[in-house]
Protein backbone atom coordinates (compact mmCIF):
# COMPACT_ATOMS: atom_id res chain seq x y z
CA UNK A 1 0.00 0.00 0.00
CA UNK A 2 1.36 3.42 -0.69
CA UNK A 3 1.95 5.74 1.76
CA UNK A 4 0.87 9.32 2.31
CA UNK A 5 3.80 10.86 0.54
CA UNK A 6 3.52 8.21 -2.08
CA UNK A 7 0.41 8.74 -3.05
CA UNK A 8 0.38 12.72 -2.89
CA UNK A 9 3.53 12.03 -5.53
CA UNK A 10 0.91 9.92 -7.58
CA UNK A 11 -1.47 12.98 -7.59
CA UNK A 12 1.17 15.33 -8.59
CA UNK A 13 2.42 13.37 -11.63
CA UNK A 14 -1.13 13.13 -12.54
CA UNK A 15 -2.10 17.19 -12.47
CA UNK A 16 1.26 17.38 -14.07
CA UNK A 17 0.47 14.96 -16.97
CA UNK A 18 -3.24 16.82 -17.62
CA UNK A 19 -1.35 20.57 -17.21
CA UNK A 20 1.16 18.87 -20.31
CA UNK A 21 -1.67 18.07 -22.31
CA UNK A 22 -3.57 21.22 -21.77
CA UNK A 23 -0.54 22.97 -23.15
CA UNK A 24 -0.27 20.56 -25.71
CA UNK A 25 -4.10 20.81 -26.74
CA UNK A 26 -3.56 25.29 -26.43
CA UNK A 27 -0.51 24.98 -29.19
CA UNK A 28 -2.48 22.77 -31.62
CA UNK A 29 -5.18 25.32 -31.25
CA UNK A 30 -2.65 27.99 -32.04
CA UNK A 31 -1.49 25.74 -34.95
CA UNK A 32 -5.12 25.36 -36.50
CA UNK A 33 -5.20 29.55 -36.07
CA UNK A 34 -2.28 29.75 -37.76
CA UNK A 35 -3.13 27.70 -40.33
CA UNK A 36 -6.62 29.05 -40.91
CA UNK A 37 -5.22 32.78 -41.11
CA UNK A 38 -2.40 31.07 -43.89
CA UNK A 39 -4.72 29.40 -46.34
CA UNK A 40 -7.50 32.46 -46.35
CA UNK A 41 -4.39 34.60 -47.01
CA UNK A 42 -2.63 32.44 -49.92
CA UNK A 43 -6.58 32.57 -51.43
CA UNK A 44 -7.17 36.01 -50.73
CA UNK A 45 -10.57 35.14 -49.32
CA UNK A 46 -12.50 32.84 -46.75
CA UNK A 47 -12.98 33.20 -43.38
CA UNK A 48 -10.21 32.98 -40.79
CA UNK A 49 -11.92 34.91 -37.79
CA UNK A 50 -14.97 32.22 -38.00
CA UNK A 51 -12.47 29.37 -37.92
CA UNK A 52 -9.81 31.19 -35.39
CA UNK A 53 -12.89 31.01 -32.35
CA UNK A 54 -13.70 27.45 -32.73
CA UNK A 55 -10.28 26.68 -32.92
CA UNK A 56 -9.61 25.42 -29.39
CA UNK A 57 -12.70 23.63 -29.37
CA UNK A 58 -11.78 21.38 -32.36
CA UNK A 59 -7.88 20.78 -30.78
CA UNK A 60 -9.12 19.21 -28.11
CA UNK A 61 -11.83 17.28 -30.11
CA UNK A 62 -9.02 16.02 -32.63
CA UNK A 63 -6.69 14.68 -30.34
CA UNK A 64 -8.54 13.37 -27.71
CA UNK A 65 -12.04 12.49 -28.43
CA UNK A 66 -12.72 12.19 -32.37
CA UNK A 67 -12.63 8.41 -33.35
CA UNK A 68 -11.37 8.47 -36.94
CA UNK A 69 -9.13 6.41 -39.20
CA UNK A 70 -8.50 9.16 -41.99
CA UNK A 71 -6.65 6.22 -44.18
CA UNK A 72 -10.05 4.38 -44.08
CA UNK A 73 -12.83 6.63 -44.27
CA UNK A 74 -14.89 4.27 -45.32
CA UNK A 75 -14.71 2.52 -42.21
CA UNK A 76 -18.56 2.30 -40.58
CA UNK A 77 -17.24 2.73 -37.03
CA UNK A 78 -15.92 5.92 -37.97
CA UNK A 79 -17.35 9.27 -36.00
CA UNK A 80 -18.75 11.70 -38.16
CA UNK A 81 -17.26 15.31 -38.12
CA UNK A 82 -19.81 17.73 -39.45
CA UNK A 83 -18.97 21.33 -39.92
CA UNK A 84 -22.89 23.09 -39.75
CA UNK A 85 -20.72 26.08 -39.93
CA UNK A 86 -19.19 24.88 -43.43
CA UNK A 87 -17.47 28.83 -43.89
CA UNK A 88 -15.17 28.05 -41.05
CA UNK A 89 -13.56 25.28 -43.86
CA UNK A 90 -10.37 27.18 -43.33
CA UNK A 91 -10.20 25.45 -39.61
CA UNK A 92 -11.36 22.10 -41.00
CA UNK A 93 -8.62 22.01 -43.93
CA UNK A 94 -6.06 22.75 -40.92
CA UNK A 95 -7.54 20.01 -38.49
CA UNK A 96 -6.74 17.54 -41.58
CA UNK A 97 -3.26 19.16 -42.22
CA UNK A 98 -2.22 18.32 -38.19
CA UNK A 99 -3.83 14.92 -38.88
CA UNK A 100 -1.67 14.14 -41.80
CA UNK A 101 -4.64 13.51 -44.23
CA UNK A 102 -3.44 16.38 -46.18
CA UNK A 103 0.07 18.10 -46.41
CA UNK A 104 0.48 21.61 -45.96
CA UNK A 105 1.10 22.30 -49.80
CA UNK A 106 -1.98 21.09 -50.64
CA UNK A 107 -3.80 23.06 -47.78
CA UNK A 108 -2.56 26.32 -49.55
CA UNK A 109 -4.24 25.40 -52.73
CA UNK A 110 -7.41 26.96 -50.56
CA UNK A 111 -10.30 27.99 -53.18
CA UNK A 112 -7.74 27.26 -55.88
CA UNK A 113 -9.61 26.23 -59.11
CA UNK A 114 -9.37 22.78 -59.27
CA UNK A 115 -8.09 22.33 -55.79
CA UNK A 116 -10.06 19.83 -53.51
CA UNK A 117 -10.09 22.73 -50.54
CA UNK A 118 -12.78 24.63 -51.81
CA UNK A 119 -13.94 27.41 -50.10
CA UNK A 120 -17.00 24.98 -48.28
CA UNK A 121 -16.70 21.21 -47.18
CA UNK A 122 -17.53 19.28 -49.83
CA UNK A 123 -17.67 15.16 -49.99
CA UNK A 124 -14.42 15.85 -53.01
CA UNK A 125 -12.48 14.89 -50.01
CA UNK A 126 -13.19 11.13 -48.75
CA UNK A 127 -13.54 12.76 -44.86
CA UNK A 128 -16.06 14.70 -45.77
CA UNK A 129 -19.91 13.28 -45.15
CA UNK A 130 -21.93 15.98 -46.79
CA UNK A 131 -21.38 19.82 -48.36
CA UNK A 132 -22.36 21.92 -45.51
CA UNK A 133 -21.84 25.76 -45.74
CA UNK A 134 -25.56 27.55 -46.09
CA UNK A 135 -26.47 28.19 -42.91
CA UNK A 136 -29.06 25.78 -41.00
CA UNK A 137 -28.45 22.36 -42.78
CA UNK A 138 -25.57 20.89 -41.08
CA UNK A 139 -26.81 19.71 -37.66
CA UNK A 140 -30.57 18.29 -39.22
CA UNK A 141 -28.34 16.25 -41.64
CA UNK A 142 -26.13 15.33 -38.60
CA UNK A 143 -29.48 13.85 -36.98
CA UNK A 144 -30.03 12.08 -40.06
CA UNK A 145 -26.64 10.60 -39.34
CA UNK A 146 -27.26 9.83 -36.27
CA UNK A 147 -30.23 8.25 -36.30
CA UNK A 148 -28.85 5.89 -39.03
CA UNK A 149 -26.01 5.14 -36.69
CA UNK A 150 -28.92 4.16 -33.91
CA UNK A 151 -31.99 2.22 -36.05
CA UNK A 152 -30.02 0.95 -39.34
CA UNK A 153 -26.03 0.94 -39.26
CA UNK A 154 -26.56 0.00 -35.70
CA UNK A 155 -22.82 1.04 -34.86
CA UNK A 156 -22.10 3.31 -31.68
CA UNK A 157 -20.15 5.89 -33.26
CA UNK A 158 -20.60 9.43 -32.73
CA UNK A 159 -21.29 12.26 -34.48
CA UNK A 160 -19.86 15.61 -33.58
CA UNK A 161 -21.75 18.86 -35.04
CA UNK A 162 -19.96 22.22 -34.96
CA UNK A 163 -22.95 24.80 -35.21
CA UNK A 164 -22.78 28.98 -35.76
CA UNK A 165 -24.75 30.88 -33.27
CA UNK A 166 -25.97 32.71 -36.65
CA UNK A 167 -27.27 29.81 -37.83
CA UNK A 168 -29.21 29.26 -34.47
CA UNK A 169 -31.82 31.89 -35.76
CA UNK A 170 -32.43 29.20 -38.30
CA UNK A 171 -35.95 27.70 -37.98
CA UNK A 172 -33.81 23.84 -39.48
CA UNK A 173 -32.08 24.51 -36.36
CA UNK A 174 -34.52 23.74 -33.79
CA UNK A 175 -36.48 21.00 -36.02
CA UNK A 176 -33.61 19.14 -35.77
CA UNK A 177 -33.26 19.73 -31.85
CA UNK A 178 -36.94 18.05 -31.43
CA UNK A 179 -35.98 14.71 -33.93
CA UNK A 180 -32.96 14.39 -32.11
CA UNK A 181 -34.82 14.63 -28.75
CA UNK A 182 -37.71 12.72 -29.73
CA UNK A 183 -35.45 9.94 -31.29
CA UNK A 184 -32.87 10.14 -27.97
CA UNK A 185 -29.81 10.49 -30.21
CA UNK A 186 -27.06 10.19 -27.47
CA UNK A 187 -24.92 9.51 -29.93
CA UNK A 188 -24.84 13.13 -31.25
CA UNK A 189 -22.79 16.08 -29.62
CA UNK A 190 -23.93 19.48 -31.11
CA UNK A 191 -21.12 22.44 -30.29
CA UNK A 192 -22.36 25.88 -30.97
CA UNK A 193 -19.15 28.21 -31.40
CA UNK A 194 -20.95 31.62 -29.71
CA UNK A 195 -18.96 33.94 -30.90
CA UNK A 196 -21.11 36.68 -30.88
CA UNK A 197 -20.67 38.52 -34.29
CA UNK A 198 -21.99 37.64 -37.08
CA UNK A 199 -21.69 38.60 -41.05
CA UNK A 200 -23.40 41.83 -40.77
CA UNK A 201 -23.05 42.86 -36.96
CA UNK A 202 -23.55 41.47 -33.44
CA UNK A 203 -26.21 38.27 -33.70
CA UNK A 204 -29.31 38.36 -31.59
CA UNK A 205 -28.38 37.17 -27.79
CA UNK A 206 -24.48 37.97 -28.51
CA UNK A 207 -22.44 35.83 -25.38
CA UNK A 208 -26.26 35.32 -23.51
CA UNK A 209 -25.39 31.86 -23.09
CA UNK A 210 -28.72 30.83 -21.14
CA UNK A 211 -31.00 31.78 -24.23
CA UNK A 212 -29.27 28.93 -25.80
CA UNK A 213 -29.20 26.17 -23.26
CA UNK A 214 -32.51 27.22 -22.04
CA UNK A 215 -34.15 26.23 -25.56
CA UNK A 216 -31.99 23.64 -26.18
CA UNK A 217 -33.12 21.78 -22.52
CA UNK A 218 -36.86 22.61 -23.55
CA UNK A 219 -36.38 20.43 -26.13
CA UNK A 220 -35.12 18.15 -24.13
CA UNK A 221 -31.35 18.11 -24.58
CA UNK A 222 -28.40 18.11 -22.17
CA UNK A 223 -27.23 21.17 -21.77
CA UNK A 224 -23.40 22.58 -21.13
CA UNK A 225 -21.97 25.47 -20.60
CA UNK A 226 -18.38 26.49 -21.20
CA UNK A 227 -15.52 29.06 -21.60
CA UNK A 228 -14.59 27.91 -25.50
CA UNK A 229 -11.50 28.76 -24.72
CA UNK A 230 -10.42 26.98 -21.60
CA UNK A 231 -9.10 23.51 -22.80
CA UNK A 232 -9.64 21.71 -19.29
CA UNK A 233 -13.29 22.76 -19.47
CA UNK A 234 -13.79 21.73 -22.73
CA UNK A 235 -11.98 18.33 -22.37
CA UNK A 236 -14.88 17.78 -19.48
CA UNK A 237 -17.32 19.27 -21.55
CA UNK A 238 -16.78 16.27 -24.33
CA UNK A 239 -16.24 13.62 -21.32
CA UNK A 240 -19.65 14.72 -19.90
CA UNK A 241 -21.62 14.65 -23.02
CA UNK A 242 -20.03 11.32 -23.63
CA UNK A 243 -21.67 9.86 -20.37
CA UNK A 244 -24.90 11.22 -21.11
CA UNK A 245 -27.31 8.42 -21.86
CA UNK A 246 -30.89 8.87 -23.30
CA UNK A 247 -30.92 12.07 -25.02
CA UNK A 248 -28.43 14.58 -27.18
CA UNK A 249 -26.02 16.95 -25.90
CA UNK A 250 -25.33 20.77 -26.76
CA UNK A 251 -21.94 22.40 -25.63
CA UNK A 252 -22.21 25.77 -25.69
CA UNK A 253 -19.29 27.63 -25.77
CA UNK A 254 -18.31 31.32 -25.40
CA UNK A 255 -15.85 32.66 -27.77
CA UNK A 256 -14.28 35.01 -29.32
CA UNK A 257 -13.76 35.84 -33.64
CA UNK A 258 -10.40 36.01 -34.35
CA UNK A 259 -9.47 34.94 -31.22
CA UNK A 260 -5.59 35.45 -30.58
CA UNK A 261 -5.21 38.72 -33.36
CA UNK A 262 -6.00 41.98 -31.83
CA UNK A 263 -6.59 43.60 -35.46
CA UNK A 264 -9.64 41.23 -35.60
CA UNK A 265 -10.51 39.69 -32.41
CA UNK A 266 -14.00 40.68 -31.71
CA UNK A 267 -14.49 43.63 -34.38
CA UNK A 268 -17.09 43.97 -36.31
CA UNK A 269 -16.33 44.15 -40.16
CA UNK A 270 -13.72 41.36 -40.06
CA UNK A 271 -16.08 38.65 -41.29
CA UNK A 272 -15.63 36.56 -44.27
CA UNK A 273 -11.93 38.24 -45.61
CA UNK A 274 -8.39 37.40 -44.74
CA UNK A 275 -6.13 39.44 -42.09
CA UNK A 276 -4.58 42.38 -43.31
CA UNK A 277 -1.35 41.19 -41.81
CA UNK A 278 -0.58 37.74 -42.17
CA UNK A 279 2.91 37.70 -41.07
CA UNK A 280 2.00 40.03 -37.86
CA UNK A 281 -0.99 37.66 -37.32
CA UNK A 282 0.98 34.44 -37.31
CA UNK A 283 3.87 36.31 -35.27
CA UNK A 284 1.40 36.99 -32.83
CA UNK A 285 0.03 33.75 -32.38
CA UNK A 286 3.28 32.78 -32.01
CA UNK A 287 4.54 31.70 -35.56
CA UNK A 288 4.30 28.40 -37.51
CA UNK A 289 3.90 25.14 -35.99
CA UNK A 290 4.54 21.54 -37.37
CA UNK A 291 2.26 19.79 -34.94
CA UNK A 292 1.06 16.17 -36.03
CA UNK A 293 -1.77 14.56 -33.99
CA UNK A 294 -2.00 10.92 -33.97
CA UNK A 295 -6.08 10.83 -33.99
CA UNK A 296 -7.57 7.36 -32.01
CA UNK A 297 -9.05 5.30 -34.64
CA UNK A 298 -12.47 3.61 -33.73
CA UNK A 299 -12.18 1.51 -30.74
CA UNK A 300 -15.55 -0.22 -31.13
CA UNK A 301 -16.27 -3.43 -32.90
CA UNK A 302 -19.16 -4.21 -35.20
CA UNK A 303 -19.88 -4.53 -38.44
CA UNK A 304 -22.73 -2.39 -40.56
CA UNK A 305 -26.36 -4.60 -39.61
CA UNK A 306 -27.69 -6.35 -42.44
CA UNK A 307 -31.87 -6.42 -42.85
CA UNK A 308 -32.99 -9.31 -44.07
CA UNK A 309 -34.11 -9.04 -47.65
CA UNK A 310 -36.87 -10.51 -50.38
CA UNK A 311 -38.24 -10.47 -53.60
CA UNK A 312 -39.11 -6.66 -54.82
CA UNK A 313 -42.90 -6.49 -55.05
CA UNK A 314 -43.43 -2.83 -56.27
CA UNK A 315 -47.23 -1.87 -55.80
CA UNK A 316 -49.61 -1.65 -58.93
CA UNK A 317 -52.59 0.31 -59.32
CA UNK A 318 -55.47 -0.02 -62.27
CA UNK A 319 -55.95 2.11 -65.13
CA UNK A 320 -58.62 4.75 -64.61
CA UNK A 321 -58.43 4.13 -60.49
CA UNK A 322 -57.24 6.69 -57.85
CA UNK A 323 -54.56 7.18 -55.55
CA UNK A 324 -53.36 9.49 -53.38
CA UNK A 325 -49.97 10.68 -54.38
CA UNK A 326 -48.78 10.24 -50.78
CA UNK A 327 -49.98 6.83 -50.58
CA UNK A 328 -48.51 5.78 -53.86
CA UNK A 329 -45.27 7.00 -52.83
CA UNK A 330 -45.84 5.58 -49.16
CA UNK A 331 -46.09 1.94 -50.58
CA UNK A 332 -43.14 2.28 -53.33
CA UNK A 333 -41.01 3.33 -50.21
CA UNK A 334 -42.29 0.58 -48.37
CA UNK A 335 -41.50 -1.84 -50.92
CA UNK A 336 -38.28 -1.13 -51.52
Amino acid sequence: MMGAADRRTGRQLAEQGRMTQHDDWRELGQQLRVDSVRSSSAAGSGHPTSSMSAADLMAVLLSGYLRYDFARPEDPRNDHLIFSKGHASPLLYAMYKAAGAISDDEMLTFRRFGSRIEGHPTPVLPWVDVATGSLGQGLPISVGVALAGKRLDRLPYRVWCLCGDSEMAEGSMWEAFEAASHNGLDNLTAIIDVNRLGQTGPTMHGWDLDAYRDRAEAFGWHAIEIDGHDVAAIDAAYAEAIATTGRPTVIVARTKKGKGVAAVEDLPGKHGKPVEDEAAAIEELGSMRDIRVKVATPDIDGRLHEFATGALSLPAYEPGTKEATRKAFGDALVAL
